[in-house]
């Protein structure tokens, strides 16, 4: 038997009034994901427990079947390991992005700063590092607007927010707080001149682009520990993303990650390539994990449209062809669902249920046939903690 996990990140929403009630879920064209509750079961699960923020790194670790309650240290360290960066038993990551804030440095305009190009963040991250870095503190590029700031022997004890919460929100009242906050807040502060002046902000101003003209540090923590997925599974997996935050959970479970060289996580990322990895690497794993950053980013971004192309490009170029291709390979389960809502109102994530369709060999139908947020009324199937899930989508329960 081969297993597939169709995430598509912060797909899920709440009714909107533009929509006449409804959610993008409901208007998207998704004839694939409808099939998967047609001819299988339609139910919810809840990724993220009680008391914890829903980021997408709590909420996946939970599709995954890890109590984060026992085992969770924050998600910057699980975007190092996808990095290649080795942290020590002390060392604190954080995740750093660029962003765009207003001229007066008071605003937080962009939390993506226009999703900047990689090989332009890799020019300022590169600098910010010649600029700012010593030994106790290094930034390592990442992807598009996402990086990373290791504090060497750090501290912890910081309150920090999530730069997509405070969209187009005054920046005062959400600086980094706490007992080891000072030289944090220290160092975006300083990034402000040094990065206003690079050639690279410079260009984008004049081409009316919005400059990358600040780092927002956030999500930090310590190395985690965190079992392998075949140790508490008996089951090989392999993981398909284009955020390092996915890949270094895979990293830590023990996935193989599959690189597809146009994933983006924007709304422009290579579906067709994901799909061609997921069958690639079911030839010698046992569960292929394909994650979807685009609903998420279009929910961050407030954009509708947006949000329900993501929706229909994610049904109609990956979980269609990857259907059809299993069809004539044998025993096989999917589940498609998102990790948590990105709802376009706030744009912010929630802790509600999320929607799930599980289609497959010895997955008997029910009475739902359309996936949408509906399901979190007649869904058959209930998974509350999420932790639960994975068991049944193996076939282990």
């Amino acid at each position: 038997m081969k297993f597939i996990i169709f995430l598509g990140d912060g797909m899920s929403d709440r009714p909107m009034a533009e929509l006449e009630g409804r959610t993008p879920l409901m208007v998207a064209r998704t004839p694939n994901l409808d099939r998967m509750v047609r001819d299988g079961v339609g139910g919810w699960s809840r990724n993220t427990p009680a008391g914890y923020y829903p980021g997408s790194d709590i909420a996946n670790l939970g599709v995954l079947g890890y109590d984060v309650t026992q085992s969770y240290t924050g998600r910057s360290p699980l975007e190092a390991a996808a990095m290649g960066v080795t942290l020590g038993e002390q060392d604190v990551a954080f995740r750093c992005n660029l962003v765009s804030l207003s001229p007066d440095f008071a605003v937080m305009e962009d939390f993506s700063a226009g999703h900047i190009p990689t090989a332009q963040a890799a020019e300022l991250i590169d600098h910010l590092n010649r600029k700012l870095g010593s030994e106790q503190f290094q930034f390592y590029p990442g992807v598009s607007y996402r990086h990373l700031l290791v504090w060497r022997n750090g501290g912890h004890r910081v309150l920090c927010i999530a730069p997509h919460d405070i969209s187009d929100q005054a920046i005062l009242a959400h600086l980094p707080a706490g007992q080891d906050a000072a030289p944090i807040e220290r160092l975006m502060r300083d990034s402000w001149s040094i990065l206003t002046d690079h050639p690279v902000n410079q260009a984008r101003t004049r081409k009316g682009e919005r400059p990358a003209n600040s780092i927002w540090l956030w999500g930090q923590g310590k190395k985690p520990e965190l079992a392998r997925f075949q140790d508490r599974f008996g089951r090989s997996g392999g993981m398909i993303s284009a955020v390092d935050l996915m890949r270094g959970i895979a990293t830590h479970i023990g996935f193989e990650v599959l690189s597809v060289p146009g994933a983006t996580g924007w709304i422009d990322t290579d579906y067709e390539g994901k799909a061609r990895a997921c069958l690639e690497g079911l030839t010698r794993h046992d569960l292929m994990f394909v994650h979807v950053e685009s609903p998420d980013e279009a929910g961050h971004a407030g954009r509708l449209d947006y949000k329900i192309q993501a929706i229909e490009d994610f049904d109609r170029r990956l979980v269609g062809p990857v259907l059809e291709a299993m069809a004539s390979r044998g025993d096989f389960r999917a589940i498609a669902l998102p990790d948590h809502p990105t709802p376009i109102a706030s744009r912010t994530h929630n802790a509600d249920p999320v929607p799930f369709a599980l289609y497959g060999t010895g997955i008997a139908p029910d009475h739902n046939t359309a996936y949408d947020e509906r399901l979190l009324e007649s869904g058959s199937l209930v998974f509350d903690p999420g932790t639960r899930m994975i068991r049944r989508l193996l076939d282990l329960d």
